[in-house]
């Protein structure tokens, strides 16, 4: 798990991808405005939610063992955590992918590759509606 320089005023992203070059590519994007760790898991992001709140998380959704949807639906059913609000972040784009995110209460969907502009602004959008703005 990596985490930058935490600051008290910056908000936290947790990064879910099983892919390297899209945990860094994503803290290379993001780390000059929030405080960016990232998993390379879905067991790993849910070890890290039993300790730590972030305001956001960023979640692709093909991992192993457990893929972004498992993750999601155990993380809904943690007491304090349920109202976090996530972001996923994929290559699959067929419309029952997005349908799924949507059904567990996800905020937005972003494909990758990414453009970093258009992460930056979708994050700000979520984070700044205050109530999660589900899709």
């Amino acid at each position: 798990m990596m985490q930058s320089g935490r600051r008290a005023d910056r908000k936290v992203i947790l990064a879910v991808d099983d892919a390297a070059t899209v945990l860094l590519r994503i803290t290379d994007t993001l780390g000059k405005y929030y405080d960016v760790v990232t998993v390379n898991s879905g067991t790993r992001a849910l070890r890290y939610l039993e300790k730590v709140k972030p305001d956001l998380i960023l979640l692709d959704i093909r991992m192993a063992p457990k893929n972004g949807y498992e993750t999601l639906r155990e993380l809904r059913d943690m007491p304090d955590r349920a109202d976090i609000p996530v972001i996923m972040l994929t290559a699959m784009e067929d419309k029952n992918s997005v349908l799924e995110g949507i059904t567990l209460g996800i905020q937005d969907y972003i494909l990758k590759p990414f453009a970093p502009d258009d992460l930056l602004n979708r994050i700000r959008r979520v984070l700044e509606s205050g109530d999660g703005g589900h899709l």
